[in-house]
C-alpha cells in the first residue's frame, strides 16, 4: 500500500468538523509542503475559508504574527501603563516588594512576575477572546506572540518609567527600581495582550516571512 494510501486509511475524521479542523488540517499541510508556490497556494485557500459566510474563524481565529501586533501590543501597553506612572502607590508597592523577604528573597517580587508571565498566558491562550494558534515557535517550544507581549510591555514600561523621570526619583536602589518596573510592567503586559488580540488577526505579512 502506498504512503498516502496508509495515511487515508489511518485518518479519523472527526465526529462533528467545521471550519477550525478545515484550518487545522491546512495548517498542517502548509508546514509539510517544500514549494513555495504550493505554500501560498495553501494560505490562500487558507484566507478564504477563514472568509467563508457564517465562519467564526473570521472573527475569531488568530494565526499570523506581524508587526502590526507588535504595534498594536506597544499601543495598549501605553494606555494601560500611563495611568500608573503618576501615581505614588508604585513607589510603595515596589519598596513593600523588596522589602518583605523570606529567607532573603524577596518572596512578594518574584510572585509578582510569575503572575505577569501566567496572566499574559491565560489571556492569549486560555481565556475566550480569540482562538490563538501557536505558530512557528521560538526554539520550537517559546510562543513568538507570547514572548512579543511581555517583551514589548517589559520595554515599554520601562522606557516610560525612565523618560517620565520616574525609574530613579527618591534615590531608590537598583533592586527598587526593578521592581518599580514590574508594578508597571504588570498593567503594561494587561494592555499589550489586548491590545494585541481584541482587534484579531491583523493584515500584513507574518513576522517570519520578512526575517
Amino acid at each position: 500500500m502506498s504512503e498516502d494510501g496508509e495515511q487515508q486509511k489511518n485518518f479519523q475524521a472527526p465526529d462533528n468538523p467545521d471550519v477550525s479542523d478545515l484550518l487545522t488540517k491546512l495548517d498542517t499541510l502548509k508546514e509539510t509542503v517544500d514549494s513555495p508556490t504550493e505554500k501560498r497556494k495553501v494560505e490562500q485557500t487558507i484566507a478564504l475559508v477563514e472568509r467563508m459566510p457564517g465562519s467564526k474563524a473570521f472573527t475569531k481565529r488568530i494565526s499570523k504574527y506581524t508587526t502590526r501586533d507588535v504595534a498594536q501590543s506597544f499601543v495598549g501597553s501605553v494606555v494601560f501603563a500611563l495611568p500608573l506612572l503618576v501615581e505614588d502607590g508604585v513607589f510603595e508597592i515596589a519598596a513593600w516588594f523588596v522589602n518583605f523577604t523570606l529567607f532573603s528573597v524577596p518572596i512578594f517580587l518574584f510572585l509578582n512576575i510569575l503572575f505577569i508571565l501566567m496572566m499574559a498566558a491565560g489571556l492569549l491562550y486560555y481565556a475566550d477572546f480569540r482562538d490563538v494558534q501557536i505558530t512557528k515557535p521560538i526554539f520550537g517550544f517559546i510562543p513568538r506572540r507570547y514572548l512579543g507581549v511581555l517583551l514589548v510591555s517589559f520595554c515599554t514600561a520601562t522606557a516610560m518609567l525612565l523618560m517620565w523621570g520616574r525609574l530613579a526619583a527618591d534615590d531608590p536602589s537598583q533592586a527598587e527600581q526593578f521592581a518599580r518596573i514590574t508594578v508597571i510592567w504588570a498593567a503594561a503586559a494587561l494592555g499589550a495582550a489586548l491590545g494585541d488580540i481584541i482587534p484579531g488577526e491583523s493584515g500584513g505579512t507574518d513576522i517570519n516571512d520578512i526575517l
